[in-house]
């Protein structure tokens, strides 16, 4: 029991991945983080900025190219996975009772964002946790068609990892007394989190509530 506790702290420890898993580990939870719904609680944002800190000072040794190729071939090929899965099983998804790794209300939130946002939703909802696991499975249920899931998840991917890699290897190689201020950088992506889950498990209930209402 205590190794399973070990060992799902450290899936939540960015820092503890990067120095122990290396790129492998990266890779694996971008791919599960954007693929598969009950990886929603993986770190995704400020992983990605941390990577990019610790290849600019060299605590984690790959080329900045090796780097982004990887987390961006995640990216696209569990976001894929994510689409096949809402495609093909998208029945059995709908009618899923709620659990630990799942809540319909995720589905919900993910709705209200291609509503507000269309298909570009798929590019928006990089920056958005939980959302971001859940978009591809809406575009699958949805049938959205492959050609434009395709396009919308590779500038989306492209975007995403470009930006928060590239920014962290950045600040890495510039700034490299960042390394001291990890634990500040992921509060600030966790409250960024937090943020967004609050404000859309509030809009959704106030959507909700307002339907009723009409009714």
């Amino acid at each position: 029991m205590d190794q399973f506790i070990t060992f799902f702290q450290t899936l939540l420890n960015s820092e503890e991945i990067i120095r122990t898993g290396g790129l492998v580990l990266i890779t694996a939870i971008v791919f599960v983080e954007n693929g598969f719904f009950f990886g929603f609680f993986l770190p995704g944002d400020y992983l990605l900025f941390l990577s990019g800190v610790f290849a600019g000072i060299k605590l984690l040794n790959v080329p900045l190219w090796l780097l982004l190729s990887c987390i961006f071939g995640a990216a696209i090929i569990g976001s894929l996975v994510g689409y096949l899965t809402g495609y093909y099983f998208g029945g059995k998804i709908k009618n899923r009772p709620d659990s630990l790794f799942f809540k319909q209300k995720y589905i919900e939130n993910t709705r209200e964002a291609f509503i507000k946002y269309g298909n570009s939703a798929l590019i928006i909802s990089r920056f958005l946790p939980i959302v971001r696991t859940f978009a591809p499975l809406l575009a699958g249920l949805i049938h959205m068609p492959a050609r434009f899931f395709m396009l919308y998840n590779i500038i989306g991917g492209g975007i995403w990892v470009l930006t928060l890699v590239g920014g962290g290897f950045f600040f890495g190689e510039r700034f490299p007394w960042i390394v001291d201020y990890v634990q500040y950088i992921i509060l600030f992506f966790l409250a960024i989190t937090t943020f967004t889950v609050v404000r859309g498990y509030l809009n959704a209930r106030k959507e909700n509530q307002r339907k009723t209402g009409d009714a």
